[in-house]
């Protein structure tokens, strides 16, 4: 056996888990089926990926506890690298002949698909791994009890439903989900993580006798902020004392005018510009959507592999880094799902894109190294190439300098996550089309900004424009104190689709001569 060595080792980390790391009978059962896969002349690489996880989902609603769920699931995945392509398969029964099984399957399907490949796949080899990565934590969330957390969900909806008429709404949620990996491969990586995800949040809605609806989430877009971390983290957010602002905020909101149209300085809170990276970058620079690969499910990418190196992304000032070591961050480990040992990996280096979200079929396609970005969302799905933390480098100065420093312009905040048609109305939320080269979205609110000091708040604010034309426009970028490293728990990709957290790190930045505008405004329900 492969000697093992601890990833993260500090005082304060804190390993107790619900349930054993791996099984011995388990453990023994994946080994006998690794065996029997390095016996096959015909396969070249296989994996065998053991996952087991447990979750708990919990929200109050309006003064009532609206749900109170948990769930365990575990199995195992094996890939397999056939002579020219590749097979998967996946099981729940963990005993030797049910992965045995699971192993002949994933053979048999690289077998026939490798008949309709047109040449084999590239998969260069890497030195094996081995090692035991865990979430940093300080308070286990699974072993708090539950009465504690209800309550703390509670006390900001009760502070948000004190609002008087004008509020119709509540609520406020948190989610956990720790998952268990082990990874075994033919090369001799032998890999082990205990990951522990989080996510918290609350929101309002309030409406006026006309019938305008207005929205206000804490602390961003769905009204959470995921993050990889223990119940610590649910305290460090503070709903309850947030409560009162938020609630006046969307009461402002009833009253306040639309959001001017025509071209202005557009500054983004540090939330907005953490999706700004999700939408326009972090999916753009996913290397199998330019290779063509989600062409039919997510779509590709305007960043084409002949523009590495030599296409202008953004202004000078902009650095965009995929980080999958950032402390606490949704899409930090110690390893993907390939074996690949996590790293910091510039995206785009001072304006200009550098690299791809890569695996090591594809990057070795474009005779590159991997930037160990693939990952499944659990034991039944294949890994993909998905986001890690890709993030924003700071610059200097605070949001406040930065609102200073703009004479005519619009401070945007709080994505909305939705958009689309609800009858005749239509709804505020985002777009972006298939290449990630155009985009449109909307925001909770907005203040103008007048000869550097915000004035009045403004609704239903939207923005728009083409990714790199909007990136390149980018003339200020708030510093190391503003940067914030905020978390989306469930990023969609692939078909059947699979959810997986990822991280943006992002601090407020400022737009020169951004198309700005107001969306259509609707009735009878919250944006």
């Amino acid at each position: 056996m492969t000697p093992r060595r601890r990833v993260v080792v500090e005082p304060r980390t804190i390993l107790v888990w619900s349930t054993p790391m791996l099984p011995a009978n388990v453990e023994a059962a994946l080994r006998v089926a690794l065996s029997h896969l390095k016996r096959l002349a015909d396969v070249r690489y296989a994996e065998v990926r053991y996952v087991a996880e447990e979750t708990e989902k919990l929200r109050v609603k309006d003064g009532r506890p609206e749900r109170a769920a948990t769930a365990r699931t575990r199995g195992a995945g094996i890939r397999v690298l056939g002579a020219r392509a590749w097979g998967f398969a996946c099981s729940a029964r963990l005993d030797e002949a049910g992965l045995v099984e699971a192993a002949e399957s994933a053979a048999r399907v690289a077998r026939a698909s490798g008949r309709l490949a047109k040449e084999p796949i590239l998969f260069p080899e890497r030195a094996p791994a081995a090692g035991i990565y865990a979430t940093r934590l300080a308070i286990d969330p699974f072993l708090v009890p539950l009465e504690d957390k209800l309550r703390e969900l509670d006390a900001p909806v009760r502070v948000l439903l004190a609002g008087g008429a004008p509020v119709r709404s509540a609520e406020a949620w948190m989610e956990f989900r720790r998952v268990h990996k082990h990874l075994f491969t033919t090369e001799g990586t032998e890999v082990e993580q205990a990951l522990t995800y989080g996510a918290c949040g609350m929101h309002v809605i309030a409406a006026s006798d006309s019938g305008l609806v207005e929205k206000r989430s804490y602390p961003t877009w769905r009204g959470g902020d995921g993050f990889q971390g223990g119940y610590e983290r649910v305290r460090e957010l503070g709903l309850a004392a947030r409560a009162p602002e938020l609630r006046d905020e969307v009461v402002a909101l009833l009253s306040a005018p639309p959001c001017p149209e025509g071209p202005r300085d557009l500054v983004l809170a540090s939330d907005q510009v953490a999706l700004q990276i999700h939408e326009s970058c972090g999916h753009a620079a996913e290397l199998d959507r330019a290779l063509g690969e989600e062409v039919p499910r997510g779509g590709g990418s305007f960043l084409k592999p002949h523009d590495l190196g030599t296409f202008r992304y953004g202004a000078p000032i902009v650095d965009v880094v995929a980080d999958a070591t950032s402390d606490g961050g949704m899409g930090t480990f110690g390893w993907d799902d390939e074996g690949t040992p996590a790293a910091a990996r510039p995206i785009v280096r001072e304006g200009c894109f550098v690299d791809y979200l890569s695996g090591r079929e594809g990057a070795a396609s474009l005779g590159r190294p991997s930037t160990g970005a693939m990952r499944a969302e659990t034991w039944n799905r294949p890994p993909l190439v998905r986001m890690t933390n890709v993030s924003l480098e700071p610059r200097g100065g605070t949001l406040d300098d930065l609102v200073a420093d703009t004479r005519d312009g619009v401070l945007v905040c709080t994505p909305v996550a939705h958009g689309g048609i609800s009858g005749h109305h239509v709804q505020r939320g985002f777009g972006v089309n298939d290449l990630r080269l155009h985009f449109e979205l909307s925001c909770e609110i907005a203040w103008e900004i007048k000869r550097g000091k915000r004035t009045r708040v403004l609704r239903n604010p939207v923005y728009a424009g083409a990714t790199p034309d909007f990136w390149r426009s980018c003339n200020a970028i708030c510093g190391r104190d503003a940067w914030r490293l905020w978390g989306i728990e469930a990023c969609a990709k692939g078909d059947p689709p699979q959810l997986l957290p990822v991280g943006h790190g992002a601090a407020p930045a400022r737009f020169r001569n951004a198309v700005i505008g107001s969306s259509r405004e609707r009735a009878g329900g919250a944006s």
